[in-house]
Parts: structure tokens; C-alpha cells; sequence
């Protein structure tokens, strides 16, 4: 597989965030309005390599890779959770922009993270772009003991990521997870999605324990109460063939809870994306960034 050809050049920079050495990704011009990017789950910044090559206009595009993804250090605790992905983005914002108030997008769990620091800092965000960040099920207290027991049980038998033995393997798994997935994007991101240990295998960028389950549960109206408190303008996508919903149960009941949550944002534009999944931009780069600055460009 021939990768894609970046037409932006990235550059990458490490600093200490929170006692972690971050690996922090720009695009674009320093002196350029910024946009900060928070990417999802088992991915990593360089992800959004092809929509920031679909921008048209002058930006400093900001990515970090989130703690225990792609080239930032791993966690010192057994668990990842939301508080302190918060704390690190906080870090990251008054680093780059001080007090100024930014343009903030993010994908799927950067999108949840993103949305929920919009309500607990309002004041820092300019506008909002949420790609697919739904948040997940809600739980019940019910359920506490069985997650407590699962958490235990998963510490002691730790989950491993398998390895591959050729960089076109690491290709080919990116796109049995997305069949619209090209050769070429493929092969672009297998290159920031894994690195060869010493062995010579091509091991994932992501610390196993991020497939652990998490001990506190997802307390969705919580969420919602931070949603309430966002004063910003928020662009909210999602893809059309998306089946990130699948957790929440039947469909006759997921549009209907998709919509209770969205309705909690204050000032919210929603927009579909067809022929897309959820990794919308990989998908349709060039229809999300043309969306992305019709919005940023918007009047305040």
C-alpha cells in the first residue's frame, strides 16, 4: 500500500502536561486563528490528517494526543476517565491560548470530552463542534457492584493488544474497522497508528488498559446538566450510516434519547453526513471541513 501524500505538513512538539510528556500536533500558520482537535477512542491526532488538507482557509490547527494514545505518555493509574481528560485539555488550552477563547472540535470520545468542558468552562470556548460525541448509555446505581467486580477482575487479568507483523496488517485492521477506508488513508494512517517494538513487531499506540472497563458509572444526566451551561455556538455532525448508536439499544429508542441529549445545548446547529460512518472524517473530509469553516466563519 502507497500511503496518501499529506498536502499540509504536520509538526509535532512535547510538553508536560499534568506530570505526562504530550505529544501535541500543529498544523498551519502559528500566527493563524487556532482550532483545537480532540481525537476519539483508540485513534490519535494525525487522524485528522485529511480534513485539515480539505481546509480551505488559513488555520493553526492544534491536535494533542490524548494521555495513553498515539506518542503521549501512558498513565500511571489503572483506570482512564473523564476527569482527567478534562484537567489535560484545560492544561493544553491555557498553554496555547491563555485566556483567549477558542474554537474547540471533537471526534467521539473528544467530542463527549470537548462538550462537557464547554459547559464547565464556558467562558474559554468561541465555538463548538462536536463530530459524532453523543456521550455513552445511561447506567443505573444498580449497577455499581457487577462494574466494581468487573474493574477488580480486569486489573488482575490486565487485557494485551495483539501485534502485527507488517505495517500493511496494521493497514488492513484499520479497514475491516471502516470499509470505506482507501488504500492509501489506510497506509497513511497505519504509519501513526502503531509503531515496531523490538521484536519487530507493529504494535497499536494505545495502552490496553484504555479496553478496560471503567469502575465509576456514566451518569448521563450529569452530562447533561454541563451541556446546559454552554453559552457557545455548537456545530453538532453525525453520520448518516454511523453505528456508534448501537449501544443504546432499539432504534425506535435511540434517536429519541440522541435527541433529548442534543436538545440540552443552548445554541446548537445539527447537520447529517451521507455516505459516512462514524469515522466521518476519514469518510468525507472534504464535506466536514467545508461545513466546519461556514461555521467557524459565522457571524457572532
Amino acid at each position: 500500500m502507497r500511503p496518501t501524500v499529506a498536502k499540509t505538513a504536520s509538526r509535532s512538539e512535547f510538553l508536560t502536561i499534568r506530570g505526562l510528556r504530550y505529544h501535541v500536533r500543529h498544523w498551519g500558520d502559528p500566527e493563524a486563528p487556532k482550532i483545537f482537535m480532540l481525537h476519539g477512542w483508540m485513534d490519535m491526532s494525525a487522524s485528522f490528517q485529511f480534513m485539515v488538507d480539505a481546509l480551505q482557509g488559513q488555520w493553526h490547527v492544534i491536535a494533542p494526543d490524548w494521555r495513553g494514545f498515539g506518542l503521549t505518555e501512558r498513565s500511571q493509574a489503572d483506570s482512564y476517565w473523564f476527569p482527567d481528560y478534562l484537567a489535560d485539555l484545560d492544561a493544553i488550552i491555557d498553554h496555547y491560548a491563555g485566556s483567549e477563547a477558542i474554537n474547540l472540535l471533537g471526534h467521539s470520545m473528544g467530542g463527549n470530552v470537548v462538550t462537557l468542558y464547554a459547559g464547565v468552562r464556558p467562558q474559554r470556548i468561541k465555538r463548538l463542534i462536536n463530530l459524532e460525541g453523543l456521550g455513552l448509555p445511561a447506567t443505573q446505581p444498580e449497577q455499581a457492584p457487577g462494574r466494581f467486580a468487573q474493574w477488580m477482575d480486569e486489573v488482575r487479568n490486565r487485557p494485551v493488544l495483539r501485534g502485527y507483523a507488517t505495517l500493511e496488517e496494521v493497514a488492513q485492521r484499520l479497514q475491516r474497522n471502516n470499509a470505506r477506508l482507501s488504500d492509501e488513508r489506510a497506509a497513511f494512517l497505519a504509519q501513526h497508528w502503531a509503531q515496531q517494538d523490538d521484536s519487530g513487531l507493529w504494535q497499536i499506540l494505545g495502552d490496553p488498559a484504555h479496553k478496560q472497563v471503567s469502575p465509576i458509572l456514566y451518569r448521563a444526566d450529569e452530562m447533561m446538566a454541563c451541556w446546559r451551561r454552554i453559552t457557545a455556538p455548537v456545530l453538532w455532525i453525525e453520520a448518516i450510516d454511523s453505528d456508534i448508536w448501537r449501544f443504546f439499544g432499539p432504534a425506535s429508542l435511540k434517536r429519541e434519547e440522541i435527541d433529548r441529549r442534543i436538545a440540552c445545548i443552548p445554541r446548537v446547529q445539527v447537520e447529517m453526513i451521507a455516505d459516512a460512518g462514524h469515522m466521518l472524517h476519514h469518510d468525507q473530509p472534504e464535506q466536514l471541513a467545508q461545513l466546519i469553516e461556514a461555521f467557524l466563519q459565522q457571524p457572532v
